[in-house]
């Protein structure tokens, strides 16, 4: 039985399009987008630390038992675990964000990772946790995220405006690589010290981007939209997403390519079983990853893409999957640390043009909707990504995997590339 239709309270026009023709494009000069940059950078640090120390600590307890290959296959369970939740809930947490104030919903959902990062610290001073309590954590952890992602990504156009949309993504995007670099590499150095040390940082991040949030003065509520069932909004944001073929395209190339050639667990492999570098020598392979993409990021702050932006995102996706060819390959830190910067700067104009493309071409009234399918995309490429890499680690070893997964990329890319020509086609960004 689908839940009574529900209409949402009357809403007020949000601050950033009162107050857009003062600030024009610059997004900057808001006072609610800098908070929002501040709790988007402090939370991605968060986790990122968070995920550092999991990741690396499933690794070390499987192995004791079990030898590196195998053990990666608990270590991709991270990811996993992580994506059943996001797989169910995702969905519902768009039809959601486009009915409920998606402010108050980050908040809730950010107080709810800081309650996970409170319990791995917790199980972290046990000493050593069972493997089942990390994984029911994490199930948690991606629990939160559902809600979290679609939420956000349809708040930030209500606290900018469309005008100010370009330019903030890529503040955001330069958050993120940011809290990218920062966090693997302070995460090692934390893990240096001790794994309880490396979660407690995580929480006081958290908390510092709650209190963020909860600063914010935009009015999160959507607009009003038609009365209808949950589940005829679920679909109708579905069928959106369908048939709207740049929006399709580009959330599935990066499903593909992504799960395919992502670098999240064949670098703590790599650096455990391959390169034999350590924590500290982890922490800084996934740093030089968020360090291309950082740079990439400042750049376009400078000197954004505004055309040719479907020939620019083809032609990043194809780097990415050279660059992971060569990491497989490479037996060399430097090397490897080379083509992670590369492939970063690559991914960072991917989902530049990426984000924008889907933002332009979706109506408000849809967007938490259409955020939470191409969250279920990016998730999907994620964390069930790491667990088929676990697998691919598994059945043809590190190098293998790695290898097998720069040449799908490169597969891919063609068949997208011929498959959705208004996808390579699109032009204007701005």
């Amino acid at each position: 039985m689908t839940d009574a239709p529900e209409a949402p309270p009357p809403v007020t026009p949000p601050v950033a399009e009162a107050a857009l023709d003062a600030h024009g494009s610059n997004p900057w000069r808001l006072r609610d987008f800098r908070l929002l940059w501040v709790g988007r950078l402090t939370a991605v640090l968060a986790i990122q630390i968070q995920s550092t120390a999991l990741v690396w600590q499933v690794l070390e307890i499987a192995r004791r038992d079990h030898p590196i290959e195998q053990a990666s296959l608990y270590a991709g369970m991270v990811g996993l675990v992580q994506f059943i939740p996001l797989l169910l809930l995702t969905l519902p947490a768009g039809e959601m964000a486009d009915r409920r104030n998606r402010k108050l919903t980050v908040a809730a959902c950010i107080g709810g990772e800081l309650v996970c990062a409170a319990a791995f610290l917790s199980l972290a001073l046990i000493g050593h946790p069972p493997l089942w309590a990390l994984l029911a954590v994490a199930a948690l952890f991606g629990a939160c995220r559902a809600f979290l992602a679609p939420a956000s990504q349809a708040l930030l156009p209500m606290v900018v405006g469309m005008k100010a949309l370009p330019r903030a993504i890529v503040a955001q995007s330069l958050a993120f690589q940011t809290g990218a670099i920062a966090g693997p590499t302070v995460g090692g150095l934390l893990l240096a010290v001790s794994t309880p040390f490396a979660y407690g940082a995580s929480l006081v991040l958290f908390l510092t981007g709650l209190t963020c949030f909860l600063l914010i003065r935009t009015d999160g509520r959507p607009r009003l939209r038609a009365v209808q069932s949950r589940w005829a909004a679920v679909k109708e944001g579905l069928a959106y997403v369908w048939t709207t073929k740049v929006v399709i395209g580009a959330i599935s190339l990066d499903l593909v390519v992504v799960m395919l050639a992502g670098v999240a667990l064949l670098v703590p492999v790599f650096a455990a079983g391959v390169l034999d570098v350590g924590p500290q020598g982890f922490g800084f392979l996934r740093a030089a990853f968020g360090a291309g993409a950082l740079a990439m990021a400042l750049y376009l702050a400078r000197f954004p893409i505004l055309r040719h932006g479907g020939t620019w995102m083809f032609a990043a996706v194809a780097v990415f999957g050279v660059c992971t060819l060569v990491f497989g390959l490479s037996k060399i830190v430097w090397l490897s640390a080379v083509m992670l910067f590369i492939g970063g700067a690559a991914d960072m104009i991917s989902v530049n043009i990426r984000q924008t493309l889907i933002q332009i071409a979706t109506p408000d009234e849809m967007r938490g909707r259409v955020s939470s399918v191409s969250m279920l995309f990016i998730g999907a490429s994620n964390e069930l990504g790491e667990a088929y890499s676990g697998v691919m680690v598994r059945i043809l070893g590190p190098i293998g995997a790695a290898v097998f997964g720069g040449i799908g990329a490169l597969v891919a890319t063609g068949v997208w590339a011929r498959a959705f020509p208004g996808l390579r086609k699109a032009d204007r960004l701005a």
